[in-house]
């Protein structure tokens, strides 16, 4: 790959400025075949003779840079003519090079923009490769400035200007042929309304937070200036606001040629719903001129979901634009401040959700590649992938175990058996990480993890963000949850189990010996029992959630008492739940397997903090990081760290198929081939209905109350095998398919 192209880069511009690597040359007779091979520490666009080459944005894509860069390969015989040529690579800092991370430190991978590209056309009698090298031109043009944070300066009115010949760089990195699916311009919104803020702002609310950029059409005076800020959300007083973005200016700058101009960034995007005119430079301003770009990695939408509740719906309609908005080559966890990273717990929760929401296959398998290779020799696995170099190499319980988790829900999505087989070595690792760890062999004791994180029965504050219930139980339980699903997988691939099947049972024991007395969670009085900067508590919801759901009691008596005290506690907190990243998402479907199905959807209608539906109520458009990002009074939870645009509580939609609408995916059944089907109605949704479009064929369900009864529709693809449990207790196994049952109403 790129035989006779070498790394290329100029010294000529400062940082944050456009570099644009030009080759000219001449092709002899009729154009048969023409490539362009390129990659970069940076990101770049292709040219050819002036015209952008495909649609896919901020190549070669986000990667473990120490590890890999990918190479793009682009068709260009279209774009070439007989005679005089010209390629062009647009350049910026982008992830490899730019401003990335909390603190906003750059260089963390190159401390330069990079350039490795190569062109073989062939013309018939004659082949011509170019590679690049010092014979390359550097010029700068009206793309001035680009940080992926901080925005944007396009300045039409500013002519090219050669500023020297290329140098050779040294670069010692693997360089891989592309993976994983682009990024690319999708739904295009057209303004809600003009509003002026009490500070006299003009602002136009777009009705939809996302992400993405806004592309802007206007014809005025040569060299005018239009300069747009980007915020989620207004203050409680109606104004602009931006402090939650932390230290990104998501700002673009855009000058006037005099001309009819079409602005837009090519190197940046932004998290917002609302824009800011800091300067428009005409007396009104007139909406058509602005269309909002959502921009995230193409994927083919899958699943679908409604009921009779609207505010479910709009909480459907949040969760799938939290997914669009943090899925941009990466698996991000917000779009909007100086962030967007690859955190592994929200991936981890949401994986199963964002399968039935969208083909995310080929995503993940390209992320799941920088997984593997950012594992540490140990088995460690970062809480943040691709690794960025601020934030430690911190390995936490529930974000590490994304390492099983993912990969399995993968395969039962999509029945990739290949990709399982692929991630099983880094699986193994995780376990013997685990089981190394501390001073107990079956039990993860010690570390520095993020708990429950975000639970509110921690007093919330800028220092407690981990909840309060103990980590050290939460990463035995996890232990005990990861192995159990080394059994499963280990079956699925034809491997011997026993060893996992050993193991769990020892975590088990242990776990029950440590962290539990009398069938209820005590304290372990080390470590963090003993922590003096929060609360820590042995009696959580998340504690008995995660016993619950993991298997960790024993016997009907205990089960029965852990189930009443969950119930009790969610009663004692006013009919809420107080449960963070690690117990929300399986809360629900813990009451629901405990036969407490209308308490489950008690929380899921829940309106009061915390719960799904306070932040629709407050007219969010996505899903928040913060169960009170805005709290009843209109003030903001804390002015950072607080997302607008967080999909990991938008993960309650696996219940919703899962439990809910009953679809479920049997071990030995991946990629919806065997399915169980078992419905849990409730009166006050009226109905439901829901629609996979599974690789088998399309998938559906749907439950409605009737004067007569409760009507059950479904569609089993054909080929494909579902195991249905009514209400009534009728069990029956059905094949491919159109059903309709009847079941007297609840």
């Amino acid at each position: 790959m790129m035989t006779q192209a070498k790394w290329i880069y100029t010294d000529a511009l400062r940082e944050s400025a456009c570099p644009i690597f030009r080759k000219t040359f001449t092709v002899e007779g009729k154009v048969k075949a023409a490539k362009v091979t390129a990659t970069a520490y940076g990101m770049y666009n292709l040219y050819v003779n002036g015209n952008r080459v495909g649609e896919a944005l901020f190549a070669p894509g986000f990667t473990s840079y120490p590890n890999r860069l990918m190479a793009h390969t682009y068709d260009i015989a279209s774009y070439l003519t007989e005679g005089e040529n010209q390629i062009d690579l647009l350049c910026a800092n982008g992830w490899a090079v730019g401003f990335l991370g909390r603190g906003n430190t750059n260089h963390f991978f190159s401390d330069r923009i990079s350039l490795r590209a190569e062109a073989v056309i062939d013309a018939g009698t004659t082949k011509t490769v170019l590679g690049t090298d010092e014979s390359w031109q550097v010029f700068t043009g009206e793309r001035v400035e680009a940080e992926l944070y901080h925005g944007e300066t396009v300045d039409k009115t500013r002519e090219e200007t050669f500023v020297g010949m290329a140098k050779l760089d040294k670069k010692d990195v693997r360089v891989v042929p592309a993976e994983g699916v682009p990024v690319r311009e999708q739904e295009r919104l057209a303004p809600f309304k003009l509003i002026i803020t009490p500070k006299g702002e003009k602002v136009i609310d777009f009705g939809q937070n996302l992400a993405g950029y806004v592309e802007v059409r206007v014809k005025g005076k040569r060299g005018d200036r239009i300069v747009i800020s980007h915020a989620e959300v207004l203050d409680s007083d109606g104004n602009f606001y931006t402090r939650n973005l932390e230290l990104a200016r998501s700002q673009n700058t855009y000058i006037l040629s005099g001309e009819m101009d079409v602005f837009k960034p090519q190197f940046s995007y932004q998290g917002y719903r609302y824009i800011r005119l800091d300067e428009w430079p005409f007396d009104e301003v007139d909406l058509s001129c602005f269309t909002s770009v959502a921009v995230y990695s193409e994927m083919k939408r899958t699943g679908y979901f409604l009921c009779g509740n609207d505010k479910i719906n709009r909480l459907y309609q949040n969760t799938i634009w939290g997914q669009r908005s943090n899925f941009v080559d990466i698996p991000t966890d917000c779009p909007q401040r100086d962030e967007r990273l690859g955190w592994t717990g929200d991936i981890q929760v949401f994986l199963h959700t964002a399968a039935i929401n969208y083909d995310v296959e080929k995503f993940m398998r390209k992320w799941f590649t920088d997984l593997m290779l950012e594992q540490r020799a140990d088995g460690a696995v970062s809480s943040v992938v691709p690794g960025v170099s601020n934030r430690g190499e911190r390995t936490s319980t529930a974000w590490g175990d994304a390492a099983i988790v993912c990969p399995w829900e993968l395969y039962l999505a999509y029945d990739c058996k290949d990709e399982l087989e692929r991630c099983y070595p880094m699986m193994r690792k995780w376990i013997e990480f685990m089981h190394g760890f501390g001073e107990e062999e079956f039990l993860w004791l010690g570390g520095d993890h993020y708990g429950d994180w975000l639970a509110s029965d921690a007093i919330l504050c800028p220092e407690v963000r981990e909840g309060a219930t103990q980590t050290d139980l939460i990463a035995s339980a996890f232990f005990a949850y990861s192995t159990s699903l080394m059994v499963r997988i280990s079956r699925a691939l034809g491997k011997d189990s026993s060893y996992y099947e050993e193991l769990f049972q020892n975590i088990k024991a242990a776990f029950r010996r440590i962290f539990m007395k009398d069938g209820m969670p005590v304290l372990y009085p080390k470590y963090d029992a003993l922590s003096t900067t929060r609360p820590v508590k042995a009696m959580t919801q998340t504690a008995l959630v995660l016993i619950l759901k993991f298997g960790l009691y024993e016997g009907e008596e205990e089960r029965v008492a852990l189930v009443k005290r969950l119930c009790d506690m969610i009663d004692e907190n006013g009919g809420r739940m107080s449960t963070g990243f690690v117990g929300t998402p399986y809360i629900l479907s813990v009451l629901t397997e405990q036969g407490e199905t209308k308490r489950a959807y008690d929380l899921f209608l829940q309106e009061q903090s915390p719960s799904w539906l306070f932040s629709v109520n407050r007219g969010a458009t996505t899903i928040w990081e913060h169960w009170d990002g805005i709290k009843e009074d209109g003030s903001f939870w804390d002015h950072c760290k607080n997302s607008f645009n967080h999909y990991a509580y938008g993960s309650v939609f696996e219940w919703v198929f899962g439990m809910s609408l009953g679809i479920q995916i049997k071990d030995d059944g991946a990629g919806y081939s065997k399915i169980s089907v078992k419905p849990h109605p409730d009166r006050r949704l009226g109905f439901a209905e829901g629609r996979i479009e599974t690789r088998r064929g399309t998938l559906s369900m749907k439950w409605s109350y009737q004067p007569e009864g409760i009507r059950y529709d479904l569609t089993v693809p054909m080929g494909c095998e579902a195991e249905v449990t009514l209400p009534d207790g009728r069990n029956m196994t059905l094949q491919g398919g159109g059903y309709t049952f009847m079941t007297e109403a609840n």
